[in-house]
């Protein structure tokens, strides 16, 4: 097998291709469904495509795609579940038809895209899922890359050449950078500008890949800028962000969580008891969900991102049955502009008092042109509230609510609007004793050795730091 090109040396799509067609060993089949052969055409422009090629297939027309794949379990064709089938099928007629003839000295893939471009109106959203099942050697279990992208040109010729490079880098960085997640990740946007796509899920697994977690592997994109948000579910599984918000009722709570404390806890469940009563909950249905989220200056306080301790608390949330949603949004209106993207019944944004002093500062909407009023008009849309959750005043040590708030007297009116309208809701069944309990007085006492800190954090959560030793705990 050739060597690859030097690290730093950056290649466009045509020459990966090459460079793959060239590679005696690598040999697969390409299933694409709605954004056109692009990928497989790469391969074909490039030269050499007989190396790497042994099939092409576009099943545009439902029945042949329910002939070919079956039907697909979400009943939608632009869906995991669909990409799974493809792979599966492309993958095994692959191997079943060719591993006797050649399997001994072929690395075997198969590549499959289902994907929808912009319509003829262009009144859609341009989306797809993409993914590789690979052998990285002869005769060995495949290992396998899924990912979710947003094609954000205005132009369906355009997202298809957009489609084309991406696949190309994929398969190229599956067989050439997979010991380097990161570099794995840079290397699927090169010859692409930022603007043309996002990729907001990518899970890698397989037994070569079995050191990568995909949890480091989701931030890392929201710190590269591949997109503003990644999503775990309650099991700290990587999920596509429609697949946990569609047609859901929502509620965010946005904290540190190093570690949560009894007061974080408490936001949690009285603020759904709250949701509870006012938009209704049905626990046989599936149509609510909770979210923590984590800003990526949270993860990076103190200049850098300590991947260890992101684990630590994604898996204290998880344990305790919560999904976990990392942002790179500092200002809330941001935030509630991107859930908007989403067919969403209801969003409910937990905020504790003292933060939301913030919030409703002049000074934090510098940089928009409309200044507090834009921000607003942002952040209270028609489906989103915020649940004031009560904070002890730093000074005088009263409990602080929307009621006896500290309002600058330029915006009372619009706050009096936004209270009596019941855009903004207290929080009113709440422990005053807990109030005090925040993170960081946590974490001063268990560097201090005091063991006072175990009284501030759930049992579930102290248990966990004490037994995998967190956020610097030792027994000496």
């Amino acid at each position: 097998m050739a060597d690859g090109p030097i690290a730093k040396e950056v290649w466009d799509s045509g020459r990966k291709a090459l460079f793959i067609n060239l590679d005696q060993s690598i040999y697969g089949s390409f299933a694409e469904i709605g954004g056109g052969q692009e990928v497989a055409r790469c391969f074909f422009q490039s030269g050499g495509a007989s190396g790497t090629v042994a099939r092409t297939v576009s099943a545009y027309d439902m029945a042949f795609s329910d002939y070919l794949y079956g039907k697909s379990p979400s009943k939608r064709y632009v869906s995991e579940d669909r990409l799974k089938q493809m792979l599966d099928k492309e993958y095994n007629s692959l191997v079943t038809l060719l591993k006797k003839q050649r399997g001994h000295q072929t690395r075997f893939f198969a590549f499959a895209n289902t994907v929808t471009t912009l319509n003829y109106k262009k009144d859609n959203k341009a989306h797809g899922w993409i993914g590789v099942r690979f052998q990285l050697k002869p005769g060995t279990p495949p290992n396998e890359v899924v990912m979710h992208v947003r094609l954000l040109e205005n132009d369906s010729l355009h997202q298809q050449q957009t489609l084309g490079v991406l696949g190309v880098n994929l398969i190229y960085a599956c067989y050439y950078n997979h010991q380097y997640p990161n570099s794995f990740l840079k290397s699927l946007l090169e010859d692409i500008s930022s603007d043309r796509v996002e990729i907001d899920m990518l899970r890698m697994n397989g037994p070569d890949l079995d050191y990568v977690d995909n949890r480091l592997l989701a931030v890392q994109m929201v710190k590269n800028g591949m997109t503003p948000v990644v999503m775990f579910d309650r099991h700290g599984d990587v999920k596509q962000p429609s697949d946990l918000l569609y047609k859901k009722n929502i509620m965010v709570i946005r904290g540190s969580f190093r570690p949560i404390t009894y007061v974080g806890f408490d936001m949690l469940r009285n603020g759904f008891s709250l949701f509870k009563q006012e938009v209704g909950y049905n626990k046989n249905e599936d149509k609510t969900e909770v979210l923590c989220e984590m800003t990526l200056n949270n993860l990076m306080e103190e200049g850098d991102f300590d991947e260890r301790d992101f684990l630590d608390r994604v898996d204290i949330l998880s344990g305790m049955g919560q999904n976990v949603m990392i942002s790179n949004f500092r200002e809330f209106y941001r935030l509630a502009e991107w859930f908007q993207r989403f067919k969403i019944n209801n969003i409910r944004m937990v905020i504790g008092a003292l933060t939301f002093r913030n919030v409703i500062e002049e000074a934090y909407y510098k940089d928009l042109k409309g200044g507090i009023l834009e921000a607003f008009g942002k952040l209270f849309m028609h489906n989103l509230k915020v649940y004031l959750y009560p904070a002890l005043h730093p000074t005088t040590g009263k409990v602080v609510q929307s009621g006896n708030m500290a309002v600058n007297k330029k915006i009372r009116l619009l706050y009096k609007f936004l209270t009596e309208g019941d855009y903004i809701l207290d929080i009113k069944d709440y422990k005053k004793e807990v109030l005090a309990y925040h993170s960081h007085l946590v974490l001063q006492k268990i560097k201090k050795g005091d063991q006072d800190w175990e009284k501030m954090v759930p049992r579930y959560v102290s248990a966990c730091i004490k037994t995998k030793k967190l956020f610097g705990y030792s027994t000496t």
